[in-house]
């Protein structure tokens, strides 16, 4: 689906125009249009970015192809570049769908597969004119980036919950030690596709608060280097979360050590316990010809007072020894 939006003076003046008129209105620079396509065909795809706007092809194929992680490429009349927002349509508990952006002088193209929430509501603001519109591209990008960046922290909330649950889950007596290791390499999978993708995002609003690009206006730098603040801050955060689920992970490891610590202390513990029997027993079972208590009638008393006396005594011992 293709969208656009077209503005003059900071105003809207049109939106979704039909294919011949986005060529008008790219070829007056007096307007500044912002092209959306929202999981396009790829005739529509091909229309947009070698047609009317006629990138590189690299450009091209680094949009269509997924990129991994976030990145910005500098082609001279326009920049390229790669985020990421975050995915409220699937049914994992985090993902993220690429968002590629073409920031021009006059024009800015977005390109992403699923729909996002960013997008949405950015365009859902200039349409019904709220806050005043926007006199230049950068502005646009940096409204969709401030979004994106928004839409990471009730993400990095709904994940720290999950890690308190684990982290009381851990302590407790009865939790179910596969379940347990399922949840938490769920979520450790979680922090690190997290911290993969906010550290990356957060060198390419760097790269664009520091002014090398004289496509970012000086008055909206501090804004740019506002934003790289908040991925610093997002970054810090998923990293001391990360840390306190390696923590969990390990108070998880050492406390099933103890547990099989403890059921081998048991049946050491049995088997201490049963050894004097078996001794005298099979001492006595020998039948020698000159042990003077076998030829005693007190002799089952002896061997069954020694015994009881051996076993009490190794109870005794063990249960100082704290075993028991």
């Amino acid at each position: 689906m293709i969208r656009s939006l077209i503005f003059s003076d900071g105003k809207l003046a049109g939106s979704d125009l039909e294919r011949e008129a986005l060529r008008l209105v790219r070829a007056d620079k007096g307007l500044l249009l912002w092209v959306d396509l929202d999981n396009p065909t790829a005739e529509e795809t091909k229309f947009v970015l070698e047609s009317v706007f006629q990138f590189h092809p690299l450009a091209i194929e680094d949009c269509v192809q997924p990129n991994s992680l976030p990145k910005v490429e500098d082609y001279e009349d326009y920049l390229f570049i790669v985020t990421h927002a975050v995915d409220f349509t699937r049914t994992e508990k985090f993902n993220t769908t690429e968002l590629d952006l073409f920031l021009g002088k006059d024009y800015v193209v977005t390109f992403h597969t699923a729909p996002l929430r960013s997008v949405t509501t950015l365009i859902d603001r200039m349409v019904k004119n709220v806050g005043p519109g926007p006199r230049g591209p950068d502005r646009i990008a940096h409204s969709l980036v401030d979004l994106i960046v928004d839409n990471y922290v009730p993400v990095l909330d709904e994940l720290r919950t999950e890690l308190e649950e684990l982290e009381e889950n851990v302590l407790a007596r009865d939790s179910g030690q596969q379940t347990l290791v399922n949840e938490l390499l769920h979520v450790r999978g979680d922090f690190t596709r997290l911290r993969t993708i906010v550290r990356p995002q957060r060198d390419v609003i760097d790269r664009l608060a520091r002014g090398d690009s004289k496509l970012i206006r000086a008055q909206l730098l501090p804004y740019f280097r506002d934003l790289r603040d908040n991925l610093a801050r997002l970054e810090d955060t998923a990293a001391s979360y990360h840390e306190r689920l390696m923590m969990a992970f390990d108070i998880y490891l050492n406390k099933a050590a103890f547990e099989a610590n403890e059921g081998i202390k048991f049946l050491t513990a049995l088997t201490a316990v049963t050894l004097p029997a078996v001794l005298v027993g099979g001492w006595y079972g020998m039948n020698f010809d000159h042990m003077p208590e076998l030829r005693s009638p007190h002799g089952y008393l002896y061997a069954c007072l020694l015994t009881l006396g051996s076993t009490l005594a190794m109870v005794v011992y063990l249960k100082k020894k704290k075993w028991f």
